[in-house]
Protein backbone atom coordinates (compact mmCIF):
# COMPACT_ATOMS: atom_id res chain seq x y z
CA UNK A 1 0.00 0.00 0.00
CA UNK A 2 1.04 3.73 -0.91
CA UNK A 3 2.47 5.42 1.90
CA UNK A 4 0.99 8.52 0.14
CA UNK A 5 -1.20 11.23 2.73
CA UNK A 6 -4.42 10.58 2.13
CA UNK A 7 -7.00 13.55 1.43
CA UNK A 8 -8.69 15.17 4.10
CA UNK A 9 -12.26 14.79 4.14
CA UNK A 10 -14.53 17.24 3.88
CA UNK A 11 -18.65 18.32 3.29
CA UNK A 12 -19.99 20.45 1.49
CA UNK A 13 -21.63 22.60 3.51
CA UNK A 14 -18.18 23.98 4.55
CA UNK A 15 -17.78 25.35 0.89
CA UNK A 16 -21.45 26.99 0.71
CA UNK A 17 -20.16 28.74 4.19
CA UNK A 18 -16.72 29.77 2.11
CA UNK A 19 -18.64 30.89 -0.80
CA UNK A 20 -21.05 32.81 1.48
CA UNK A 21 -18.32 34.83 2.83
CA UNK A 22 -16.91 35.38 -0.27
CA UNK A 23 -20.35 36.52 -1.64
CA UNK A 24 -20.95 38.57 1.59
CA UNK A 25 -21.25 42.05 1.33
CA UNK A 26 -18.51 44.42 2.82
CA UNK A 27 -18.88 46.40 5.71
CA UNK A 28 -20.18 50.23 6.21
CA UNK A 29 -16.60 51.01 7.24
CA UNK A 30 -14.70 49.33 4.06
CA UNK A 31 -17.41 50.61 1.62
CA UNK A 32 -15.33 51.77 -2.00
CA UNK A 33 -16.50 54.87 -3.77
CA UNK A 34 -16.17 54.03 -7.38
CA UNK A 35 -14.63 56.39 -9.91
CA UNK A 36 -17.86 57.40 -11.48
CA UNK A 37 -19.90 58.64 -7.67
CA UNK A 38 -19.65 61.76 -7.37
CA UNK A 39 -17.63 62.71 -4.14
CA UNK A 40 -19.41 65.38 -2.43
CA UNK A 41 -17.70 69.25 -2.13
CA UNK A 42 -17.38 70.17 1.43
CA UNK A 43 -18.60 73.45 2.43
CA UNK A 44 -17.14 75.89 4.44
CA UNK A 45 -19.32 78.69 5.19
CA UNK A 46 -19.23 81.09 7.50
CA UNK A 47 -21.50 83.32 9.20
CA UNK A 48 -20.86 86.81 8.02
CA UNK A 49 -19.54 89.09 11.30
CA UNK A 50 -21.83 91.49 13.12
CA UNK A 51 -19.37 94.69 12.13
CA UNK A 52 -19.73 93.48 8.77
CA UNK A 53 -23.56 93.61 8.75
CA UNK A 54 -23.47 96.95 10.41
CA UNK A 55 -21.65 98.44 7.07
CA UNK A 56 -24.18 96.61 5.09
CA UNK A 57 -27.02 98.35 6.79
CA UNK A 58 -25.21 101.52 6.52
CA UNK A 59 -24.59 101.24 2.98
CA UNK A 60 -28.25 100.37 2.21
CA UNK A 61 -29.41 103.14 3.64
CA UNK A 62 -27.44 105.80 1.95
CA UNK A 63 -25.39 104.71 -1.28
CA UNK A 64 -26.94 101.60 -1.73
CA UNK A 65 -30.03 102.37 -1.33
CA UNK A 66 -32.62 101.44 -4.19
CA UNK A 67 -34.95 104.29 -5.82
CA UNK A 68 -38.61 103.20 -5.05
CA UNK A 69 -41.66 105.41 -5.75
CA UNK A 70 -42.61 107.82 -2.57
CA UNK A 71 -44.85 110.78 -2.07
CA UNK A 72 -41.86 112.53 -1.27
CA UNK A 73 -40.24 111.23 -4.39
CA UNK A 74 -42.83 112.52 -6.38
CA UNK A 75 -43.43 116.20 -4.86
CA UNK A 76 -39.90 116.90 -5.06
CA UNK A 77 -40.65 115.61 -9.31
CA UNK A 78 -43.12 117.92 -9.29
CA UNK A 79 -41.16 120.47 -7.47
CA UNK A 80 -38.35 120.11 -10.02
CA UNK A 81 -40.36 120.19 -12.87
CA UNK A 82 -42.12 123.40 -12.02
CA UNK A 83 -38.73 125.12 -11.46
CA UNK A 84 -37.46 123.61 -14.53
CA UNK A 85 -40.63 124.76 -16.62
CA UNK A 86 -40.50 127.96 -14.97
CA UNK A 87 -36.38 128.47 -15.46
CA UNK A 88 -37.02 127.32 -19.36
CA UNK A 89 -39.57 129.99 -19.89
CA UNK A 90 -37.36 132.63 -18.47
CA UNK A 91 -34.66 131.88 -20.87
CA UNK A 92 -37.45 131.75 -23.74
CA UNK A 93 -38.39 135.38 -22.97
CA UNK A 94 -34.94 136.90 -22.10
CA UNK A 95 -33.75 135.27 -25.95
CA UNK A 96 -36.82 136.66 -27.48
CA UNK A 97 -36.27 140.20 -25.74
CA UNK A 98 -32.48 140.01 -26.56
CA UNK A 99 -33.48 139.23 -30.43
CA UNK A 100 -35.93 141.93 -30.19
CA UNK A 101 -33.25 144.54 -29.10
CA UNK A 102 -30.57 143.31 -31.49
CA UNK A 103 -30.04 140.39 -33.73
CA UNK A 104 -26.04 140.39 -32.12
CA UNK A 105 -27.36 140.14 -28.48
CA UNK A 106 -30.12 137.63 -29.58
CA UNK A 107 -27.16 135.36 -31.11
CA UNK A 108 -24.87 135.88 -27.67
CA UNK A 109 -28.00 134.91 -25.39
CA UNK A 110 -28.59 131.86 -27.59
CA UNK A 111 -24.49 131.38 -27.03
CA UNK A 112 -24.77 131.41 -23.08
CA UNK A 113 -27.88 129.30 -23.24
CA UNK A 114 -26.61 126.63 -25.57
CA UNK A 115 -23.62 126.69 -22.67
CA UNK A 116 -25.63 126.71 -19.82
CA UNK A 117 -27.70 123.86 -21.31
CA UNK A 118 -24.12 121.67 -22.37
CA UNK A 119 -22.85 122.56 -18.54
CA UNK A 120 -25.75 121.23 -17.04
CA UNK A 121 -26.36 118.01 -18.98
CA UNK A 122 -22.53 117.41 -18.07
CA UNK A 123 -23.52 118.02 -14.56
CA UNK A 124 -26.17 115.43 -14.11
CA UNK A 125 -24.34 113.14 -16.40
CA UNK A 126 -21.53 113.33 -13.89
CA UNK A 127 -23.96 113.27 -10.57
CA UNK A 128 -25.37 110.08 -12.64
CA UNK A 129 -21.85 108.15 -13.34
CA UNK A 130 -20.86 109.03 -9.61
CA UNK A 131 -23.98 107.44 -7.89
CA UNK A 132 -23.76 104.74 -10.07
CA UNK A 133 -20.20 103.95 -9.27
CA UNK A 134 -21.11 104.27 -5.69
CA UNK A 135 -23.75 102.09 -5.68
CA UNK A 136 -21.14 99.48 -7.47
CA UNK A 137 -18.67 100.08 -5.15
CA UNK A 138 -21.08 99.13 -2.35
CA UNK A 139 -22.59 95.86 -4.41
CA UNK A 140 -18.43 94.71 -4.82
CA UNK A 141 -18.34 95.08 -1.17
CA UNK A 142 -21.26 92.88 -0.35
CA UNK A 143 -20.27 90.49 -3.02
CA UNK A 144 -17.08 89.98 -1.84
CA UNK A 145 -18.24 89.69 2.14
CA UNK A 146 -20.37 86.73 0.40
CA UNK A 147 -17.70 84.75 -1.29
CA UNK A 148 -15.62 85.30 1.85
CA UNK A 149 -18.06 83.80 3.92
CA UNK A 150 -19.34 81.02 2.01
CA UNK A 151 -16.04 79.99 0.18
CA UNK A 152 -17.56 80.67 -2.97
CA UNK A 153 -14.09 80.52 -5.40
CA UNK A 154 -16.34 81.50 -8.61
CA UNK A 155 -17.99 84.64 -6.75
CA UNK A 156 -14.56 85.62 -5.18
CA UNK A 157 -13.44 85.48 -8.80
CA UNK A 158 -15.67 87.30 -10.05
CA UNK A 159 -15.61 90.05 -7.65
CA UNK A 160 -11.91 90.19 -7.51
CA UNK A 161 -11.78 91.09 -11.37
CA UNK A 162 -14.42 94.18 -10.74
CA UNK A 163 -11.93 94.54 -8.04
CA UNK A 164 -9.26 94.80 -10.22
CA UNK A 165 -11.27 96.52 -13.05
CA UNK A 166 -11.81 99.06 -10.37
CA UNK A 167 -8.32 100.58 -9.93
CA UNK A 168 -7.15 99.93 -13.68
CA UNK A 169 -6.94 103.77 -13.96
CA UNK A 170 -4.00 103.94 -11.42
CA UNK A 171 -0.87 103.52 -11.86
CA UNK A 172 0.26 103.00 -8.50
CA UNK A 173 -1.88 99.78 -8.37
CA UNK A 174 -0.34 97.69 -11.14
CA UNK A 175 1.95 95.81 -9.50
CA UNK A 176 -0.93 94.67 -7.42
CA UNK A 177 -2.89 94.04 -10.16
CA UNK A 178 -0.78 92.22 -11.98
CA UNK A 179 -0.44 89.81 -8.54
CA UNK A 180 -4.05 89.18 -8.56
CA UNK A 181 -4.37 88.62 -12.04
CA UNK A 182 -1.77 85.55 -11.36
CA UNK A 183 -3.75 84.58 -8.53
CA UNK A 184 -7.42 84.16 -10.20
CA UNK A 185 -5.41 82.40 -12.95
CA UNK A 186 -4.58 79.87 -10.20
CA UNK A 187 -6.20 77.27 -8.10
CA UNK A 188 -7.42 78.97 -4.90
CA UNK A 189 -10.43 78.91 -2.59
CA UNK A 190 -12.03 81.84 -2.62
CA UNK A 191 -11.71 82.78 0.99
CA UNK A 192 -7.88 82.77 0.72
CA UNK A 193 -8.60 85.18 -3.19
CA UNK A 194 -10.48 87.44 -1.29
CA UNK A 195 -8.14 87.78 1.43
CA UNK A 196 -5.37 88.45 -1.02
CA UNK A 197 -6.92 91.10 -3.19
CA UNK A 198 -7.68 93.25 0.07
CA UNK A 199 -3.58 92.80 1.00
CA UNK A 200 -2.67 93.39 -2.48
CA UNK A 201 -5.35 96.52 -3.40
CA UNK A 202 -6.91 97.71 -0.64
CA UNK A 203 -4.86 97.59 2.36
CA UNK A 204 -2.58 100.74 1.13
CA UNK A 205 -5.39 102.49 0.07
CA UNK A 206 -6.23 101.93 3.76
CA UNK A 207 -3.14 103.37 5.11
CA UNK A 208 -3.66 106.70 3.33
CA UNK A 209 -7.58 106.72 3.87
CA UNK A 210 -5.87 106.65 7.70
CA UNK A 211 -3.48 108.85 6.80
CA UNK A 212 -5.98 111.62 5.99
CA UNK A 213 -8.05 110.78 9.18
CA UNK A 214 -5.07 111.28 11.88
CA UNK A 215 -4.50 114.21 9.69
CA UNK A 216 -7.91 116.04 9.57
CA UNK A 217 -8.61 115.12 14.05
CA UNK A 218 -5.25 117.14 14.67
CA UNK A 219 -6.17 119.91 12.24
CA UNK A 220 -9.74 120.14 14.20
CA UNK A 221 -8.23 119.36 17.44
CA UNK A 222 -5.41 122.02 17.25
CA UNK A 223 -7.83 124.91 15.54
CA UNK A 224 -10.23 124.61 17.84
CA UNK A 225 -8.44 124.70 20.85
CA UNK A 226 -7.55 127.68 19.29
CA UNK A 227 -10.73 129.57 17.80
CA UNK A 228 -11.94 132.68 19.38
CA UNK A 229 -15.45 131.82 18.68
CA UNK A 230 -17.68 128.72 19.22
CA UNK A 231 -19.13 129.84 15.65
CA UNK A 232 -16.01 129.14 13.93
CA UNK A 233 -15.01 126.07 15.83
CA UNK A 234 -18.37 125.02 14.18
CA UNK A 235 -17.81 125.86 10.82
CA UNK A 236 -14.01 124.87 10.60
CA UNK A 237 -15.20 120.94 11.81
CA UNK A 238 -18.37 121.07 9.23
CA UNK A 239 -15.87 122.22 6.46
CA UNK A 240 -13.27 119.62 7.74
CA UNK A 241 -15.76 116.36 7.85
CA UNK A 242 -16.93 117.25 4.23
CA UNK A 243 -13.55 117.39 2.81
CA UNK A 244 -12.08 114.55 5.01
CA UNK A 245 -15.44 112.42 3.50
CA UNK A 246 -14.73 113.11 -0.27
CA UNK A 247 -10.96 112.50 -0.10
CA UNK A 248 -11.77 108.98 1.68
CA UNK A 249 -14.63 108.28 -1.30
CA UNK A 250 -11.70 109.22 -3.67
CA UNK A 251 -8.95 107.15 -2.31
CA UNK A 252 -11.52 104.32 -2.54
CA UNK A 253 -12.73 105.37 -6.22
CA UNK A 254 -16.07 106.65 -5.26
CA UNK A 255 -15.43 110.56 -6.13
CA UNK A 256 -19.20 111.63 -4.82
CA UNK A 257 -20.76 114.59 -6.46
CA UNK A 258 -23.48 116.81 -4.75
CA UNK A 259 -25.93 114.47 -4.69
CA UNK A 260 -24.17 111.16 -4.08
CA UNK A 261 -22.36 113.46 -0.68
CA UNK A 262 -25.90 113.19 0.51
CA UNK A 263 -26.30 109.59 0.10
CA UNK A 264 -22.70 109.05 1.22
CA UNK A 265 -23.46 111.32 4.26
CA UNK A 266 -26.78 108.91 4.95
CA UNK A 267 -25.23 105.82 5.30
CA UNK A 268 -22.06 107.61 7.55
CA UNK A 269 -24.69 108.99 9.73
CA UNK A 270 -26.33 105.52 9.63
CA UNK A 271 -23.15 103.72 10.56
CA UNK A 272 -22.63 106.08 13.74
CA UNK A 273 -26.27 105.60 14.42
CA UNK A 274 -26.10 101.51 14.61
CA UNK A 275 -21.97 101.33 16.01
CA UNK A 276 -23.09 103.35 19.18
CA UNK A 277 -23.51 107.18 17.65
CA UNK A 278 -21.30 110.01 18.46
CA UNK A 279 -19.79 108.75 21.62
CA UNK A 280 -16.63 107.97 21.36
CA UNK A 281 -16.26 104.43 23.20
CA UNK A 282 -15.85 103.16 26.83
CA UNK A 283 -12.41 102.80 26.02
CA UNK A 284 -11.77 106.46 24.76
CA UNK A 285 -13.87 107.79 28.16
CA UNK A 286 -11.16 105.69 30.21
CA UNK A 287 -8.49 106.93 28.28
CA UNK A 288 -9.16 110.34 28.89
CA UNK A 289 -9.96 109.78 32.61
CA UNK A 290 -6.53 107.74 33.03
CA UNK A 291 -4.27 110.37 32.12
CA UNK A 292 -5.86 112.78 33.88
CA UNK A 293 -6.69 115.06 31.13
CA UNK A 294 -10.00 116.48 32.87
CA UNK A 295 -8.18 117.83 35.52
CA UNK A 296 -4.34 119.09 33.26
CA UNK A 297 -5.74 121.16 30.42
CA UNK A 298 -7.95 123.70 29.91
CA UNK A 299 -11.80 123.51 28.72
CA UNK A 300 -10.88 124.93 25.29
CA UNK A 301 -8.10 122.29 25.04
CA UNK A 302 -11.08 119.58 26.08
CA UNK A 303 -12.88 120.96 23.02
CA UNK A 304 -10.22 120.33 20.74
CA UNK A 305 -9.86 117.42 22.30
CA UNK A 306 -13.57 115.90 21.81
CA UNK A 307 -13.75 117.86 18.36
CA UNK A 308 -10.63 116.10 17.06
CA UNK A 309 -12.60 112.51 18.49
CA UNK A 310 -15.90 113.46 16.92
CA UNK A 311 -13.98 114.20 13.15
CA UNK A 312 -12.11 110.46 13.60
CA UNK A 313 -15.00 108.88 14.36
CA UNK A 314 -16.41 110.40 11.44
CA UNK A 315 -13.93 109.80 9.25
CA UNK A 316 -13.84 106.02 10.61
CA UNK A 317 -16.90 105.52 9.56
CA UNK A 318 -16.23 107.05 5.90
CA UNK A 319 -13.43 104.24 5.60
CA UNK A 320 -16.00 101.20 6.44
CA UNK A 321 -18.75 102.81 4.19
CA UNK A 322 -16.75 103.41 0.76
CA UNK A 323 -14.22 100.49 1.38
CA UNK A 324 -14.89 98.02 -1.69
CA UNK A 325 -14.04 95.05 0.19
CA UNK A 326 -14.98 93.94 3.87
CA UNK A 327 -12.15 93.63 6.68
CA UNK A 328 -11.04 90.16 6.91
CA UNK A 329 -6.83 90.55 6.42
CA UNK A 330 -7.03 93.41 8.07
CA UNK A 331 -8.79 94.38 11.41
CA UNK A 332 -10.69 97.84 11.22
CA UNK A 333 -9.06 100.78 12.70
CA UNK A 334 -9.91 102.52 15.86
CA UNK A 335 -10.11 106.20 17.13
CA UNK A 336 -6.91 105.13 19.41
CA UNK A 337 -5.19 103.37 16.14
CA UNK A 338 -5.58 106.69 13.61
CA UNK A 339 -5.52 109.33 16.55
CA UNK A 340 -2.95 108.37 19.55
CA UNK A 341 -1.67 111.89 19.89
CA UNK A 342 -5.35 112.96 21.08
CA UNK A 343 -5.22 110.49 24.11
CA UNK A 344 -1.17 111.70 24.88
CA UNK A 345 0.34 108.88 22.90
CA UNK A 346 2.64 109.06 19.59
CA UNK A 347 2.20 108.42 16.22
Amino acid sequence: MSDRPRPRAFRLDDVSVALDDVRAPPSPRAEVRLESEPIPTETHAAPIDEGERQIEAAQRSGVAKPWRPSLGALAWTGFGGLVSLGVGLWVTNLLEALWAKAQGFGWLGLGFAAALLIGVAGLAAREIAALLRQARIAELHAELARAHAGDDRALARAAVARLVALYKARPETARARAELQRAMGEIIDGRDLVEIAERALVKPLDARARAEVAAAARRVSLVTALSPRAVLDVVFVVAQVVRLTRRIAEIYGGRPGLLGFIKLARSISAHLVITGGMAVGDTVLQGLIGHGLAAKISSRMGEGVLNGLLTARVGLSALAVCRPAPFHAAKPPTVNDVAPFLFGGKD
